[in-house]
């Protein structure tokens, strides 16, 4: 069952807003994250199996060496990975 009331709706609004930023994938994927796991920590969201294999996916997508930029491929990952988080989150 989705989450509901003023705290959830403004938990997806955030995340959406961050997810549909002008920044950098990467970046924007990692205050998505971190949105997200506030938004489950304070239980304005639950984590449904679907988001879980997302962030899942997308840490390996933005795992990095010492120094290592990311870019290009994970960048492409973490775009594809945020939009299909956007479009589950009216679950969660």
């Amino acid at each position: 069952m989705a989450s509901a009331g003023p705290a959830a709706d403004a938990a997806r609004n955030e995340v959406r807003a961050i997810i549909d930023d002008r920044g950098h994938a990467v970046d924007n994927a990692r205050r998505a994250v971190a949105r997200l796991d506030q938004a489950f920590a304070t239980g304005a969201l639950v984590r449904t199996p679907a988001l879980d294999a997302m962030l899942g996916d997308l840490d390996v997508a933005l795992e990095q060496d010492d120094d290592q930029k990311l870019g290009g491929k994970s960048a492409e990952a973490a775009r594809f990975i945020l939009r299909a988080i956007s479009r589950e989150l009216d679950n969660a």
